[in-house]
């Protein structure tokens, strides 16, 4: 080949990645550049929020799970969901965050299996400022961007109050709890106790002292030992999905499922079917689904520059078998998860 066609065929190679180069195809980094910081830009890195459950097997985590998936995919965010199988598993959890920390996602949105355990971890995230938002339970730190949660004491007050007018005041009730460092469970078991003790002074709790524990099979073989020594029970509380289904079983087991008034918190399948059959007598309600949404449209706002609120309060509320094929209990209740769990 000659030299003039040598030339030819180097400028016919160069040329394209020397306009492409001016262009601004070159040089560039993954990151979004300006705009909407809080939204994906088409070709650019996708923002990476990181939602963190205590556990993952309950209905109610699959719930928040929707509801964050729902944000995410308006948002243009990818999701990263992971929890401890366990929802004790303290140490899991801690871990789970350290890796998020690690990958340098752009926010953390997390269910604290311990108000105090894991403000070491999100003290860590908000030194690599990584905002932290906390849902579903509390924590003991003021470092979080915003706290998305039921107003559990609230819950544990609505069920005080309606167990108390099924005993018409009067009887002999116990309250198994769910496990200790759960500030949601422990605001819902005070809710409770407390508004038994102010307005219905007549009732007695013969059992607020066991913990039914992080599984359904745990809180069911308490719930057989508390059933076994306190055969004279009126009425009973528990605070929790696990608890509630676990003391279900155990009452169908003895054969006193639906004449020992039972008041219950969360919702599934099998819990549902209980409300409806009379063998729970209600069920308190919270809004797992603006949970994860909201936490995850938190970070958003952060992003944006926008005002955050410090508290937002998802809403709590009482299902009976009165109300509960009303159309806005019956979407609490069951819902439909399907479209955002694919």
């Amino acid at each position: 080949m000659g030299h003039r066609s040598c030339l030819s065929a180097f400028a016919w190679l160069v040329l394209p990645v020397l306009f492409a180069c001016q262009g601004g195809a070159c040089g560039k980094s993954g990151s979004s550049g300006g705009g909407d910081p809080s939204r994906a830009s088409e070709g650019a890195q996708r923002v990476q929020v990181a939602v963190i459950p205590k556990g993952t097997s309950h209905e109610f985590w699959k719930s928040v799970h929707a509801g964050a998936n729902k944000a995410g995919r308006a948002l243009g965010f990818d999701v990263f969901w992971k929890g401890p199988a366990r929802e004790d598993d303290r140490g899991e959890q801690i871990k789970i965050i350290e890796d998020m920390i690690s990958r340098g996602v752009a926010g953390i949105v997390v269910a604290p299996l311990d108000d105090t355990a894991l403000v070491p971890v999100l003290k860590e995230a908000k030194g690599e400022n990584i905002p932290v938002v906390v849902i579903d339970s509390g924590i003991q730190w003021d470092g979080h961007l915003s706290f998305v949660a039921t107003d559990n004491y609230k819950g544990g007050e609505l069920a005080a109050d309606h167990l108390g007018k099924l005993l018409d005041g009067r009887g002999k009730v116990v309250v198994m709890r769910y496990q200790e460092g759960a500030a949601s469970t422990m605001k819902r078991e005070a809710g409770f106790l407390d508004t038994i003790k102010k307005r219905f002074p007549e009732i007695d709790i013969v059992s607020s002292n066991q913990y039914g524990g992080p599984t359904t099979e745990a809180a069911y073989s308490t719930a057989e030992n508390l059933l076994i020594k306190n055969t004279k029970v009126d009425g009973i509380f528990c605070p929790n999905e696990s608890t509630t289904f676990g003391m279900l079983r155990a009452l169908q087991d003895v054969g006193k499922a639906g004449t020992i008034r039972f008041v219950g918190f969360d919702s599934s399948k099998k819990l549902v079917r209980g409300l409806e059959k009379g063998e729970i007598d209600g069920l308190v309600i919270q809004d797992p689904f603006a949970m994860g949404e909201q936490g995850v449209r938190a970070v958003a706002r952060f992003r944006s520059k926008k005002t955050v609120d410090r508290r937002i309060d998802t809403g709590v509320q009482i299902a009976t078998k009165d109300n509960m094929n009303d159309a806005q209990m019956q979407a609490l209740l069951l819902p439909d998860l399907k479209r955002w769990l694919r």
